[in-house]
């Protein structure tokens, strides 16, 4: 049984909580699902305050105590993430952003290999797909692999068209959702992921090894490694990745 966690950036048991149910059932449809929702509003989480201690030393150095370490196990817990959010104000909620930033410390060393993640937005009028994009890009920075999620409009109350509308976007949402799940779990990474990862590590050797992120890369093997992960490379790609290295290392010199 593959286990979902449902991130709430809402407190309201309404349209987002609604259509998350709707999601759930449609998956459900699929095999046998366990699902979590966890409600960001029941959980103590302080508002970060950009001080940099968990990207310079270690998110253990955090001067917060609260509930970032429970909402961590429960990610780890994770085979699949739902970022849920209304649309306020044209962004996420703020205890979802919150959240978001209190883990920022996974942009700079990704984590959560393996797992899927996708978004569902609730809007009033217009702006959510530009939310749900936000949040499936978050994820994968994360080290997610995303999955295309979904936005539905409506208004309160809802219509019965909009019910019916919900109900099959949610089952196309769930429909891609299960197919990411039952793909291997550690692909080959894009071009641009592969990039990315190139070109930040030879910047990350060249800082003070003091900093978390260098001791992380080092403790990970990834200044050597092709990948975050094990994964095999053709040789068009292993040429690609050196070029993506000598790039890294022009960047950090400039500097």
């Amino acid at each position: 049984m593959q286990k979902i966690v449902v991130i709430m950036g809402t407190a309201r048991k309404k349209n987002t909580y609604d259509a998350l149910k709707h999601f759930e059932h449609g998956l459900k449809e699929y095999g046998e699902f366990e699902f979590e929702y966890i409600f960001l509003h029941e959980y103590h989480l302080e508002f970060c305050n950009g001080c940099l201690t968990c990207l310079n030393y270690g998110e253990e150095k955090c001067p917060f105590k609260d509930d970032r370490e429970k909402l961590l196990e429960t990610l780890e817990w994770a085979d699949g993430v739902v970022f849920a959010s209304p649309n306020y104000a044209f962004h996420v909620s703020g205890r979802m952003k919150n959240f978001l930033d209190r883990f920022a410390y996974f942009y700079h060393r990704p984590h959560f290999f393996g797992k899927v993640c996708t978004a569902i937005v609730s809007q009033g009028v217009f702006g959510g797909k530009k939310i749900r994009k936000y949040l499936e890009s978050m994820g994968e920075n994360f080290g997610f692999r995303p999955v295309k999620g979904a936005c539905v409009t409506t208004y309160d109350p809802r219509t019965e068209k909009q019910n019916k509308k919900m109900v099959k976007t949610m089952q196309k949402a769930s429909k891609r959702f299960y197919k990411s799940l039952q793909k291997p779990r550690f692909p080959s990474p894009s071009l641009f992921r592969l990039m990315m990862f190139r070109i930040s590590r030879n910047m990350i050797k060249n800082i003070d090894p003091k900093y978390r992120d260098h001791q992380h890369f080092k403790e990970k093997g990834w200044f050597e490694s092709d990948y975050y992960y094990d994964v095999s490379f053709g040789i068009g790609k292993k040429i690609v990745g050196k070029f993506f290295d000598w790039m890294g290392r022009l960047i950090a010199k400039i500097q």
